[in-house]
């Protein structure tokens, strides 16, 4: 019966949420930000019943038996949070950014390996491809993917470029009637379960930046083998690896958008991306402070719980500051984006704001419960372990300082 509601839920907010994206794109006030509307609110509270329901009693076990959550992704999919972005046509919800910001947090508040895999598969997997991909492309590479059954990953990284994206030492040479893959890529995340991959590899050494491309790999395919799943801090249910290319034979077609356009499919595709890791971030704070919240009303230290202590009283307030000031960069970055307007920097905020508020936080979270924090008895110990790879992936902390001073600085013609 739950599953039957939820379907009924998702369909009438869909629905809803389709007819208001563009007049919700041309909204940028400061109440548009404080205020959801009333569709966006439906979904958020689907998403979070989903979530209390289906992740958050199982997430502690798929963290330490590094489990990957078919199951779970299969029915997100089901709920259209596989494909948020991505056409009815093509089996996506038609949603907008906002939407995805807004499933992500609260998918992230329950189970933050969940949220990156939803996170590649919507923002580094078919973002790319609707917004480079052939119609043929679309039907074979999007389609399959958008309902849960499949996932994508993204292949970017390598073992010596780091945020050096533009040093791409994987090549692919034109064989004429097909392209040859060799080198390896790094840190892909999904790489043991994703069943296509967005890679990117130099065509045109001379050319630096300019002479990358990016490829559509299927999985499996000849010439390609997967390494070591790596032992991780934290994000454990979901898989990393890397992926090693060995004269891998791609077809002609399976380029991605044009020869040498690969550094911007990429730059383009992790402007869109921080925005996803921005709301998991949140949600990943978001469980931190809940936990610390239920705790401080529980405990009793001195004859009454310890959330009558003004220490801890400070620490929760600082932790709801920066939690909140976060979501709304969060959700102002989305919106831009909704509104086909530059949000480049503002994603950078609002990574860099959400990341380092959930570090914070879930460090605070700790502190507040003292040495039931410590033990696996408690998910603040988790919370702290997923929290810190937001600060690294799809854009360290120091990069996306970087990206922010540069475009302000265009901004105000200093550069």
């Amino acid at each position: 019966m739950s599953r039957l509601i939820f379907n009924i839920n998702i369909s009438r907010i869909l629905c809803s949420i389709r007819g208001q994206v563009n007049s919700l794109s041309s909204c940028r006030s400061l109440s548009s930000l404080t205020l959801l509307p009333d569709t966006h609110r439906m979904l958020r509270q689907t998403i979070r019943d989903f979530t209390d329901q289906e992740l958050k009693p199982i997430a502690a076990k798929l963290d330490k038996q590094e489990t990957y959550p078919k199951e779970q992704i299969k029915k997100l999919g089901e709920l259209g949070m596989m494909a948020v972005e991505v056409p009815e046509a093509l089996g996506g919800s038609g949603l907008n950014c906002l939407a995805y910001a807004i499933g992500m947090e609260e998918i992230s508040r329950g189970c933050a390996s969940t949220g990156v895999i939803v996170s590649v598969n919507n923002s580094l997997y078919t973002s790319p491809l609707m917004g480079f991909g052939t119609d043929a492309q679309l039907e074979k590479w999007v389609k399959p993917f958008s309902n849960g059954d499949r996932v994508g990953c993204f292949a970017l990284s390598e073992p010596g470029n780091g945020s050096d994206a533009g040093a791409a030492s994987t090549t692919a040479k034109d064989m004429g009637d097909h392209w040859l893959l060799n080198g390896s890529k790094m840190w892909i995340t999904n790489g043991y379960e994703a069943e296509a991959a967005i890679v990117f590899a130099t065509t045109e050494k001379s050319l630096k930046h300019k002479g990358i491309s990016a490829f559509l790999v299927p999985k499996p395919t000849a010439g390609l083998t997967l390494g070591k799943k790596e032992d991780k801090l934290g994000i454990r249910a979901s898989s990393t690896c890397q992926l090693i290319f060995e004269d891998c034979k791609i077809p002609k077609e399976n380029i991605l958008g044009s020869p040498g356009q690969g550094f911007k499919v990429a730059m383009k595709t992790l402007d869109g991306g921080r925005i996803g890791i921005a709301a998991q971030a949140l949600g990943i704070g978001q469980a931190a402070l809940d936990c610390a919240l239920e705790y401080s009303g529980k405990r009793d230290a001195f004859g009454a719980p310890i959330a009558k202590l003004q220490a801890i009283q400070m620490k929760l307030a600082d932790m709801e500051l920066r939690l909140e000031s976060a979501r709304l960069l969060t959700w102002q970055a989305a919106m831009l984006k909704d509104a086909g307007q530059p949000y480049t920097k503002s994603a950078a905020m609002a990574k860099l704001a959400a990341s380092e508020a959930a570090t914070f936080i879930s460090h605070q979270a700790i502190q507040v419960l003292g040495g039931m924090g410590y033990v696996t008895d408690m998910p603040a110990e988790r919370h702290y372990r997923d929290a810190r790879i937001t600060e690294i992936y799809e854009g360290t902390s120091e990069i996306m300082r970087l990206v922010i001073a540069i475009n302000l600085l265009k901004e105000h013609q200093i550069m």
